[in-house]
C-alpha cells in the first residue's frame, strides 16, 4: 500500500489518502474502512443526456465522488472491494444523497476519512505501507558459485548481497579442492544471511537451488549455527522452508513465489506466531483452565485485574458495525498494550483466524489463575459459537 498524504487533527479525526498496489492491500482497505466514514474516490457513473430535439444519449463517464458509508462487499477471490453509500459532496452527475457504489481496484488512489483514526486503524496502516514491516519473507537462492540473498514485500523483491564464488571441478580422487571452495561458499552465504535479514521482523526464510544444494546448504548453516551455538539461527530454525528452483538467479523467485503449495505454506509460517499462541490457549484451557479465558466480559474481566499476558483477538471483530463495540475492542487492545500483554491480531483470511472467531473472536492467556471469572458470557454479541 502507498501511503499519498496523512493529515490527522490533535483530536483524532482526518483523512488519509492511500493506493493499493497488490491484492493484499484490498484485505487492508477492507479492515480500514467502516461504517460512518467518507470515502472519496474515482468511479463511472452512467449518464443520460437530453438533446434540444428531445432524443436522449447515454454515455458512462467518470467521476470524483465522495459518499458516507453505509455497506461494504468485499470477493475474497476477486479481491475487489465495493462501498456503498450515499454522496455527500456536490457532484454535476450524481445527486446530492442519491446511493452510489465505489469499486476499489488496484493501483487507485482513495482517501478515507474517519471522526476517528484509533489505535487499531492507524496500526494497520503502518502495517500495510511500512516496507520494512511487509519485508517479513526473505529468500537465498542459489546454485553453485552462485547465491542472492533478498528481501521479499508483496511490491518488490530487494536484493541484499549477491554472493560470487569460483569452485573448482571435481577430478577423479581430488575432490578437496572442490569441497573446500563449497565451504567456503556456503560460509560467505551463511554471513550474507545473518547480515542481511532480520530474524525479528522476517517471518520465513525460502532456500531455492537446482538439485540438492539447498539441502546442503541448510545442512552447513545449522550444523555451523549448532558448533557456533549461534542463538539466532537455531530459535529460528523452524521459518525456513526448502523449495526447487531451476536456477540461483534472482528472477527464479517469481516462479518460485507463484507456486501455490508455497503460497500455503508461507501463510502458515507467517501466521506462525498466532497458530502457536492458539495452540497454547488451547493447552491452557485444558491444563490449567483459570488462566484462559474467551468472550469479551471474562476477557475484560481479566483485564481490569491486569491478569492478561497474551491477548489473542481477531481482525473480524474491527469490522462491527456498531461503533461503540468497536471502540470497546479498540479500548482492551490499547489496555493490554499499556499493561506490558502481548496482542495477537489474527487474520480471518488464515485458519487460525477462522479457529479464533470460533471462540468468540477474543481469547486471553492470563498471567495468573482468576478463578473467580463467570463463564458468563450468554449476553456477549460477539459470540460466534457453532
Amino acid at each position: 500500500m502507498k501511503l499519498v498524504h496523512r493529515n490527522l487533527e490533535k483530536d483524532g479525526s482526518g483523512q488519509i489518502g492511500l493506493i493499493p498496489e497488490e491484492p493484499e492491500d484490498m484485505w487492508h482497505a477492507y479492515n480500514l474502512i467502516a461504517v460512518g466514514d467518507s470515502l472519496r474516490s474515482t468511479t463511472v457513473r452512467k449518464v443520460t443526456m437530453e438533446s434540444s430535439t428531445g432524443s436522449s444519449t447515454s454515455n458512462r463517464v467518470r467521476t470524483t465522488l465522495t459518499i458516507s458509508v453505509e455497506d461494504l462487499d468485499f470477493d475474497v477471490q476477486a479481491c475487489v472491494l465495493r462501498v456503498k453509500g450515499r454522496n455527500i459532496v456536490e457532484n454535476q452527475f450524481v445527486k446530492m444523497g442519491a446511493y452510489h457504489t465505489l469499486d476499489l481496484e488496484l493501483n487507485r488512489k482513495f482517501t478515507l476519512a474517519k471522526k476517528v483514526w484509533d489505535v487499531v486503524a492507524l496500526d494497520r496502516i503502518d502495517l500495510a505501507c511500512d516496507v520494512t514491516q511487509t519485508a517479513d519473507v526473505a529468500a537465498v537462492v542459489l546454485q553453485e558459485g552462485l547465491a542472492h540473498v533478498c528481501l521479499v514485500t508483496p511490491s518488490m523483491t530487494l536484493v541484499r548481497t549477491k554472493v560470487e564464488h569460483t569452485i573448482p571441478r571435481k577430478r577423479k580422487g581430488l575432490c578437496a579442492q572442490h569441497d573446500k571452495g563449497l565451504i567456503k561458499f556456503y560460509d560467505a552465504v551463511m554471513q550474507g544471511i545473518l547480515r542481511h535479514i532480520k530474524f525479528d521482523v522476517v517471518k520465513c526464510i525460502i532456500i531455492a537451488s537446482p538439485g540438492f544444494v539447498k539441502d546442503q546448504f541448510y545442512e552447513y548453516l545449522f550444523q555451523q549455527a549448532a558448533k557456533q551455538d549461534n542463538k539466532v539461527l537455531l530459535e529460528n530454525k523452524s521459518k525456513f522452508i526448502l523449495v526447487h528452483s531451476s536456477s540461483g538467479h534472482k528472477h527464479v523467485l517469481k516462479e518460485i513465489l507463484a507456486d501455490p503449495a508455497l503460497q500455503t505454506k508461507l501463510a502458515d509460517t507467517k501466521a506462525s506466531g498466532e497458530v502457536r499462541a492458539l495452540e497454547m490457549f488451547y493447552t491452557m484451557l485444558q491444563t490449567e483452565p483459570d488462566r484462559a479465558f474467551y468472550g469479551l466480559k471474562c476477557v475484560e474481566a481479566a483485564n481490569e485485574a491486569l491478569a492478561i499476558e497474551t491477548l489473542l483477538i481477531s481482525d473480524a471483530l474491527f469490522r462491527s458495525k456498531d461503533i461503540a463495540t468497536r471502540k470497546r475492542y479498540v479500548a482492551l487492545v490499547e489496555s493490554v498494550r499499556e499493561n506490558g500483554g502481548d496482542v495477537k491480531l489474527f487474520s480471518s483470511l488464515h485458519v487460525s483466524g477462522e479457529q479464533l472467531n470460533q471462540l468468540t473472536g477474543v481469547c486471553a492467556i492470563l498471567r495468573f489463575p482468576m478463578p473467580d471469572i463467570e463463564d458468563d458470557d450468554d449476553d456477549d454479541s460477539s459470540s460466534d459459537e457453532g
